[in-house]
């Protein structure tokens, strides 16, 4: 049985919040910058994957936070989340590299950001992209019905901006062996409450 999406009440006081914020950042203002910055979950998987990301890369979504001090910081212009204090980079949607021409990182990461797009293969297709021949893709994220079991049993807010279902380790490994051009080199599952990690290299 799936795990269901926890239900969410949305009060007269969240919607004059989200009017609130909405009204800020159209005026420039990011009022999650004034927060104390939470944990990242990147911070939860450098010691074993920062040794991946070598050379020239990207982290995609860092939210101040990135795996590696010397990777470019690639995030929305007023970013999401706010887990650390360095700033965007490059501001854009991380579905499209454009800044960037083929074959020429070598690496790219990203940690809880791919489950927000609907179309994952058109996303790994370009983030394969910009990845020399030997570099490396490195990805961390949430199994979603995991993580749905552990927002509905210890009452973590849920995620709306998750898209899929059945996102997982086997759905991502799944689509990069259709896409052919990567061998997965690395993988874990069942890591922490809900997560799990994949790097693969590319072949060609």
């Amino acid at each position: 049985m799936r795990a269901p999406i926890p239900e969410r009440h949305v009060t007269l006081q969240d919607r004059v919040e989200i009017a609130i914020k909405h009204s800020l950042r159209h005026l420039g203002i990011d009022i999650s910058r004034l927060r104390k910055p939470t944990s990242s979950e990147t911070s939860q998987c450098r010691p074993r994957l920062s040794d991946y990301c070598r050379g020239n890369g990207v982290d995609l979504g860092p939210g101040g936070d990135p795996i590696s001090l010397s990777a470019v910081r690639v995030d929305l212009p007023q970013p999401y989340t706010n887990v650390g204090s360095l700033p965007v980079q490059l501001g854009g949607d991380a579905s499209d590299l454009y800044w960037f021409k083929d074959n020429c990182l070598d690496y790219v990461y990203s940690s809880h950001l791919l489950e927000d797009f609907e179309e994952t293969e058109k996303v790994l297709r370009e983030w394969i992209r910009v990845l020399k021949i030997g570099g490396k893709l490195i990805i961390y994220c949430p199994d979603e019905q995991r993580y749905r079991a552990h927002c509905a049993k210890s009452g973590q807010g849920y995620n709306y901006n998750h898209f899929h279902e059945n996102f997982s380790l086997k759905m991502v490994k799944d689509i990069l062996i259709q896409i052919g051009s990567c061998k997965v080199i690395h993988e874990g599952d069942n890591i922490g409450d809900y997560c799990w990690e994949i790097v693969a290299e590319k072949t060609r």
